[in-house]
């Protein structure tokens, strides 16, 4: 037996991530990949990018840190490999590519900027196969700070995938007009019709800690009701009291609002009633693509 490890960093609009993976290999077994660590940083990128054009002076530090951080857990950890994407809120700013270049400089870690369609790939190239039945139709919705994934799967085989610029952060800002949800809206329609058994699979930290909170065993979904009741009872709370008496982080206590809506529509537009969370996003995907690279 030989145990390996491999780290993802993504660096989202709300939040980044560094994920340590054990990679198990065995000569008369398959594969098998655990997390080891997921440490979160909420350093909100997309509030710079998506409202001002361009990452701060302060947050560009904060990131910094952050990242000689992560690169020292990773050496404690002994990390062989790593993989580090940014996604919308570095994508989009005016100075995303001189960020990246200081930190690699400051740091020495290695950022890639990856367009929508490289992100939903690798999300794709996680063990969403596993849950997928040839019987049902599902749409994959990854909900991010500052654009959601949308993935149609149908007799077990990707059929269509999609990115918009409807993200949890830009909602908070109030940067996502109509037109765009339109968009979204008559993208999915299509895919599905009446007779469809639809189920989507939900991804993000928001759908997480909703799934969290309803109590639910991992493997048992979310009902659209239930989701529908939770957004509406979230709604009905002030900011603070989502903090002192759910709990909620103070990064997450805004931005799970506006997430739960997007869940809530892409259930209407494709018509399913159950929320699949695995709790697999990008970063497994990352991992997947660096071992089997």
């Amino acid at each position: 037996m030989r145990i390996r490890k491999f780290a993802a960093i993504d660096i989202g609009s709300n939040a980044i991530r560094l994920l340590i993976h054990n990679v198990i290999e065995h000569r008369e077994k398959p594969t098998v990949f655990k997390k080891s660590e997921l440490i979160r940083v909420p350093i909100r990128l997309g509030e710079d990018s998506f409202t001002v054009g361009e990452i701060s002076e302060r947050n560009l530090a904060r990131l910094i840190k952050t990242m000689k951080s992560f690169d020292l857990l990773m050496q404690v950890y002994g990390v062989e490999k790593y993989m580090a994407c940014a996604t919308s809120a570095l994508r989009e700013a005016n100075n995303g590519q001189v960020v990246v270049e200081q930190v690699l400089k400051e740091s020495g870690v290695k950022i890639e900027i990856i367009n929508g369609k490289k992100e939903a790939s690798i999300i794709a190239s996680t063990d969403l196969k596993d849950l997928i039945k040839k019987d049902k139709s599902y749409l994959y919705v990854d909900v991010g700070g500052g654009s959601t994934e949308f993935t149609v799967f149908k007799e077990g085989n990707l059929l269509a995938s999609k990115s918009f610029k409807i993200g949890t952060v830009r909602i908070l800002n109030d940067l996502v007009k109509d037109a765009v949800w339109d968009e979204a809206k008559a993208w999915i329609i299509p895919h599905f019709d009446k007779e469809s058994k639809v189920e989507i699979i939900g991804s993000g930290g928001n759908i997480n800690k909703l799934h969290k909170m309803s109590g639910r065993k991992m493997g048992q979904p979310l009902s659209f009701i239930w989701l529908n009741a939770q957004y509406h009872f979230l709604n009905s709370m002030a900011y603070d009291d989502r903090i002192s008496e759910l709990g909620l982080n103070q990064d997450r206590a805004d931005v799970i609002i506006p997430a739960t809506k997007i869940f809530l529509s892409a259930a209407k537009w494709s018509g399913a009633k159950k929320i699949n969370v695995p709790k697999i996003g990008l970063a497994d995907g990352m991992i997947k693509t660096l071992y089997y690279q």
